[in-house]
């Protein structure tokens, strides 16, 4: 069966970058289609990525704290005998939910939602096969929002189950006692909490020789003196070589050049990294752009360069954040709608939401100073903090202001911690306005807050702290 459509906007993929262009071209009064290979609305994020990986970071972030208090005399519940399927239920409850809301607001703006695999057959019109069903689609304006997908390693088996990209592991039938993560990426560093929460002891290789390379040298070696009690991380490492038998894998590496084999781990996952999902669009047909990744390149107003179709999230490029994708939708509807909109934000927020969070944003100090800027950092340890000490989590909790010293204005900030996520916004807002640092020094926060860390650091840096000494 065959069937044309005609329709002002198509977008290619349902995750957060694809369902927010729709729902903002709708809003816009533009007429809109969703292709959506698996028919459900939320993509990687909602359905195997970002929802349901916080959803066990939370619980595994409860059986620590529980643990943490049984220390102190104080028992609060067993954790010995977790009940891995009503884990599952619980966390596909979550999703299911979503899943439900994001159908229910398509419906409502008139979206609809066409499963298939989409292919360009020219700079208007797209075919979508389905099964026994073809659908021709002529278009004004396409946006390509197909996301990403794991990069596999060469030589490795991945038919066998025990080998899992970051989706397989978030769907364990069993807890492994031993687990070795290629890659301490957020992916890697988000898994290892999981993992070592439930029990499983966790070992984490990389190449790199520095610890999360976008972040400062010292808030690294924080991080890796905080977390080394629940997993462990072999920088400068590289797998050799990867041999299977009955009772798991035997793993040879190379650390620092220096041949290594390692023990027998139950399950290997290899988090290494993302590609761009355009190998079945046939992109090349119609001449569109991509960088040697394969990632399509845009302008600042989300522009392939063939002027009326358009990419936005894991597509166009790092950082492949829900976040950032959901911005550029909104710049891309508006775009097509006859906005003169243009993606120009001052920074982009990172989240790693291990244990211990990290969270990012703005020009961090090292690289501040290699790009000639004259700054200086405001630190505040969270042991200084009264509500980090009453809720058990000041031993792994800092806060870092970064302030260009000509200006007095905040350019960049990293906080580890309990929910530094959330805290982060503060940062992220003050340095999209333009904030002198005495803003955020003389505005009150509530007390005890974990946001009062922000404040100590604009009063250090000022010299007008009471919670800790100031330096001369």
């Amino acid at each position: 069966m065959k069937k044309n459509i005609s329709i002002n906007v198509v977008v290619i993929g349902g995750g957060p970058a694809g369902y927010s262009t729709a729902f903002r071209c709708s809003d816009l009064g533009l007429s809109t289609i969703v292709i959506e290979k698996y028919g459900i609305l939320g993509g990687t994020c909602l359905n195997v990525g970002c929802i349901p990986s916080k959803s066990l970071l939370y619980l595994t972030n409860l059986i620590k704290e529980i643990k943490e208090f049984s220390k102190y005399g104080i028992n609060i519940g067993n954790t010995n005998s977790l009940d891995i399927s009503q884990i599952m239920k619980w966390k596909n409850n979550i999703i299911s939910k979503l899943n439900y809301g994001l159908e229910s607001m398509a419906k409502h703006r008139n979206v609809d939602i066409l499963t298939g695999i989409a292919k360009f057959l020219s700079k208007n019109e797209l075919e979508v096969v389905h099964n026994n069903s073809i659908y021709n689609i002529k278009f004004d304006y396409a946006v390509i929002a197909s996301g990403s997908s794991p990069i596999q390693l060469q030589n490795i088996d991945y038919k066998d189950e025990r080998i899992w990209n970051s989706t397989q592991a978030l769907n364990f039938k069993k807890i492994p006692s031993n687990l070795l993560i290629i890659g301490s990426g957020i992916i890697g560093l988000e898994m290892a909490t999981i993992y070592s929460s439930f029990g499983t002891k966790v070992d984490l290789i990389d190449s790199a020789e520095k610890f999360f390379p976008l972040i400062d040298q010292d808030m690294s070696n924080m991080f890796l003196q905080y977390t080394k009690k629940y997993f462990n991380i072999h920088l400068n490492t590289s797998l050799v070589k990867l041999e299977s038998n009955r009772d798991g894998f035997t793993i040879k590496t190379k650390e620092n050049n220096i041949l290594l084999m390692n023990k027998i781990y139950d399950n290997v996952l290899i988090s290494v990294g993302r590609k761009a999902n355009t190998n079945s669009l046939d992109l090349s047909a119609i001449g569109i752009t991509t960088d040697d990744l394969g990632f399509v390149k845009v302008d600042n107003q989300m522009r392939t360069n063939i002027l009326n179709i358009f990419a936005v999230g894991d597509v166009s490029g790092p950082p492949m954040l829900a976040h950032k994708g959901i911005h550029e939708a909104h710049i891309a509807a508006e775009v097509m709608s006859g906005k003169k909109h243009f993606f120009d934000p001052k920074v982009i927020p990172c989240v790693a939401y291990c244990d211990p969070e990290i969270a990012w944003a703005g020009i961090m100090e090292e690289k501040a100073h290699l790009q000639g800027i004259n700054c200086r950092s405001a630190i505040v340890p969270w042991k200084f903090s009264g509500k980090a000490i009453s809720s058990n989590c000041s031993d792994q909790g800092v806060t870092k202001l970064i302030i260009d010293s000509d200006s007095n204005r905040i350019i960049g900030g990293i906080i580890i911690g309990r929910h530094a996520g959330e805290l982060l916004s503060e940062i992220s807002l003050s340095i999209e306005m333009g904030c002198d640092i005495e803003d955020l020094a003389l505005t009150i926060h509530s007390h005890p807050t974990l946001s009062e860390s922000i404040n100590i650091a604009a009063q250090l840096f000022n010299g007008t702290a009471t919670d800790m000494i100031n330096k001369k």
